[in-house]
């Protein structure tokens, strides 16, 4: 059954159903040392962004006296949800709410500020697997995937990710300090919807900016940009680009932003009767030929779309910084109009999987400023061999039976329900299913996790260390480890009071709130 969650923030409710039933999932069969359930589960959670609270959430519901221990490498929680949505975005942040209610339980556990690895200054995943039944992996996405082409190291070619991070006062990218003095135009390599906020936000009027909790930092330096003309550039059309209808429009909405049409025509791009396309395309070509709000020769600003151009080369006069980005074309290896059938739901998903191929015709933007945003990527955390988690490199999540429950690497390609589990492993989110989707579908996702994790617990199935049926020591027992290593744990009530001084900066400036952009001054709130 299908049924809207009443615990989904309103602008995920208007997106998408979720399923919040696992009454298909393949049943998983148990061990002949089953497990006496006479105590609630200890599971340890690594990452704190909506894929682990979304778990977590969902554990809670399913077994209410289940220890959920939290762990996270930055002092603050709420990864992606603090740190990816774009600030004049509020609502999507809105989600956070609801994981603040998990943390009320008072069998939740944050312990922040501890990353986890084999390197130095972290927490090795051989310290906590002991002391847990379960590791539920949601630690999501934290590298880009690369274009592979010449120059991508240029001074001026940065990741879109990065940029995001910049501006959300992500410290790891506090520092990035992007070019956007150096001239007027900027090039987007990808028509996603990291792609579309940093072009949002490249143009955006800072009084409206301001008003967020974006980075000082980049408030300041937008104030002083020099652009003016965006190019949001993509290899595939305007009926195949992964952006969304309400993304456009809020470009096309922009005030003082102008849109400036692609060098060719719709229908050249478009290759179809409008009339025949499924009622969500033919929504995207409208608005999309309808263009911006503002006229193009009235606009401060302006951005633009280009398709069927594949990025080829970064290029540059001096060897160190940036000068132009070489494209090659592409071209359909079908056109729209081929595949229409008159089914709506087959024509929507055969145009959007239309193909192309390399021409050899070439073009050239000149630029000194472009934005890299194909994707991201997760990584292995340095370990998980250890303690019999594998990983995918090639495609960037832990293998698992896309249920959540992590694939033994031993077992061979059984097949997606009946390869081996690594008992007590569990995933979930971008590390899971690969970085795609917004916040509802983590969500969708998680839920799945947490509901099979706990339907494994009262069915019996084998956890990690079954061998011994007494009660996990959790983070009362990793607490001596993280002292000998002389880490510093952040709790919930140490991240409650970072919050409070970040909104106390916001008001002084006028906005909801003033991030801290490095560990040490959010250590210095709980030294003060």
């Amino acid at each position: 059954m299908l049924r809207r969650a009443p615990y989904i923030c309103h602008r995920c409710s208007q997106t998408r159903q979720v399923v919040v039933s696992v009454r298909r999932h393949a049943s998983y069969s148990t061990s002949a040392a089953t497990l006496l359930r006479d105590r609630p589960p200890h599971v340890a959670i690594i990452g704190s962004g909506p894929a682990g609270f979304y778990s977590a959430y969902r554990l809670q519901k399913k077994i209410p006296d289940v220890r959920i221990d939290m762990y996270e490498q930055l002092p603050v929680p709420f990864g992606l949800a603090r740190f990816g949505v774009a600030p004049d975005h509020p609502e999507v942040k809105k989600c956070t709410e609801t994981l603040i209610d998990v943390a009320k339980s008072p069998h939740f556990n944050f312990v922040g500020n501890i990353p986890i690895g084999d390197e130095a200054g972290s927490l090795p995943l051989t310290a906590i697997a002991p002391h847990y039944d379960a590791i539920l992996f949601a630690y999501g996405a934290s590298r880009d995937k690369k274009l592979g082409i010449p120059g991508e190291d240029l001074n001026g070619v940065y990741s879109a990710r990065a940029f995001v991070g910049w501006y959300n006062g992500l410290p790891e990218h506090a520092d990035l300090n992007p070019d956007l003095l150096s001239g007027d135009t900027a090039v987007v390599i990808g028509q996603g919807n990291v792609a579309l906020d940093v072009t949002r936000i490249l143009l955006a009027p800072l009084a409206d900016l301001r008003k967020t909790d974006i980075a000082e930092h980049a408030i300041e330096a937008l104030s002083k940009s020099r652009v003016r003309d965006v190019k949001v550039i993509g290899r595939r059309g305007p009926l195949q680009a992964p952006y969304t209808i309400k993304e456009l429009r809020e470009l096309m909405q922009l005030p003082g932003v102008g849109f400036k049409p692609p060098p060719e025509s719709w229908d050249d791009l478009m290759q179809a009767e409008r009339k025949k396309l499924p009622r969500q395309l033919k929504r995207i070509a409208e608005l999309l030929e309808k263009g911006s709000k503002t006229p193009l020769d009235s606009s401060e600003k302006a951005w633009q779309l280009g398709y069927l151009r594949s990025p080829a080369a970064f290029l540059s006069q001096d060897s160190k910084s940036l000068a132009a980005v070489g494209f090659t074309q592409t071209t359909y290896v079908e056109p729209a109009s081929s595949i229409i059938t008159g089914d709506p739901q087959n024509d929507l998903n055969a145009i959007r999987a239309i193909k192309v191929k390399s021409t050899e015709t070439k073009t050239l933007i000149h630029t000194p400023l472009a934005f890299n945003s194909v994707g991201y990527k997760s990584e292995a955390l340095s370990g998980m061999a250890d303690i019999g988690v594998p990983f995918d490199k090639n495609t960037g999540i832990i293998p698992n039976d896309r249920w959540g429950r992590v694939l033994s690497p031993s077992k061979g390609p059984a097949g997606p329900l009946t390869a081996g589990h690594v008992p007590g492993m569990y995933c979930a989110g971008w590390v899971k299913r690969g970085p795609t989707g917004v916040i509802a579908s983590t969500l969708d996702d998680a839920f799945t996790t947490g509901d099979i994790l706990a339907r494994d617990w009262t069915d019996g199935v084998s956890f990690a260390n079954h061998n011994d049926t007494g009660s996990r020591g959790g983070w009362q027992a990793v607490k001596p480890e993280i002292s000998r290593r002389g880490l510093r744990p952040v709790t919930w009530n140490d991240w409650q009071a970072i919050d409070a001084e970040e909104i106390k900066r916001g008001q002084a400036l006028g906005k909801v709130k003033e991030k801290f952009s490095s560990v040490e001054e959010m250590l210095k709130v709980l030294d003060a």
